[in-house]
């Protein structure tokens, strides 16, 4: 027997706890699937000192635990699994974690996106500590040191120049021997007196001392010869995959993978599925924006409802 919800809201982090705050208060008696990493990239972030209504800052992780307690005291009911598939073509909707099948009236998608990392261990160590995927989030931190982005599309031209407000230099290093990026993104970081290109090397190994980086070990991709370049921090630029591959051949996307919403709605392609945060938001992937979406995704599928809630599905 399938467990039957009016709303199911898929992903956690700001786009997921601010849509069940909202649609518990509108008393739609939500039930949200948070995944296998509750609260999303904010947890793998430590100081957060942009969100509104924290002067002082706030840890990632502290933020969404309080926003999950908000939901939660306006009745959210929450499962720490994920959606592993769906069928959003018939009413009410389809979700199977694994083999359990739920149905749902209306689904709010806040899956997010996820940075692409190198899959070098040391990133992982000192993530927070140096290591970042957020240029916007953690620029701050590194005023007057040297840092590194790494990758030559738009995203990382994009992250240098915003870095060098804070940085003292920022090495932009690239495995090949040409940028990827548009030709206006590449000229203005070639102009920009505080950017080094660093063409045909990859990361071979983020250096630190236990508690912050202190460096990169580069290689060369010509002939394999290692250097170190002494730095602070390492930013990832190397772009971001929306987490909505269960939702392929579902709902509409772009080429890279983000759900496409109707201008001025969070409403996607499929009528009463909507979508919040960054699995729909290319451009600013921020803690704010994200929330915001998820408020307004919960309004959207609180007035499907009342629309079409009455009706019987075929």
């Amino acid at each position: 027997m399938a467990q039957h919800e009016r709303l199911v809201i898929i992903g956690s982090g700001p786009a997921g706890y601010t849509a069940a705050l909202y649609a518990a208060r509108a008393n739609l008696n939500p039930l949200l699937f948070e995944g296998f990493q509750p609260g999303g990239q904010l947890t793998i972030t430590s100081e957060v000192e942009n969100y509104p209504g924290f002067p002082e800052g706030v840890l990632g992780p502290e933020l969404m635990e309080r926003m999950k307690k908000q939901a939660e005291r306006f009745g959210t009911r929450f499962e720490a699994s994920e959606i592993t598939r769906v069928d959003l073509s018939r009413r009410p909707f389809q979700l199977w974690r694994d083999d359990d099948l739920f149905t749902a009236d209306a689904v709010i998608v806040a899956t997010g996106a996820s940075a692409k990392w190198l899959g070098i261990g040391s990133e992982k160590v000192y993530q927070g500590r140096g290591v970042s995927a957020c240029a916007t989030c953690d620029g701050f931190f590194f005023r007057g040191v040297e840092v590194a982005v790494v990758g030559g599309g738009d995203t990382a031209m994009e992250e240098a120049v915003f870095l060098t407000k804070y940085a003292s230099k920022v090495h932009v290093i690239h495995r090949r021997d040409e940028l990827r990026a548009s030709k206006i993104m590449q000229d203005r970081a070639r102009k920009n007196p505080k950017i080094e290109i660093v063409l045909n090397a990859t990361v071979d190994e983020i250096l630190g001392d236990g508690k912050a980086v202190t460096g990169v070990r580069l290689k060369s991709s010509k002939d394999g010869s290692l250097r170190v370049l002494p730095l602070q921090g390492v930013f990832m630029g190397i772009g971001h995959e929306p987490n909505t591959k269960v939702f392929r051949g579902q709902l509409a996307m772009n080429d890279v993978g983000y759900l496409t919403v109707d201008a001025g709605s969070t409403q996607t392609s499929v009528p009463g599925v909507f979508a919040a945060g960054d699995v729909s938001d290319p451009s600013y992937r921020q803690a704010i924006s994200a929330a915001g979406s998820g408020c307004q995704a919960a309004i959207d599928a609180e007035r499907w409802l009342g629309e079409h809630v009455t009706e019987k599905w075929d």
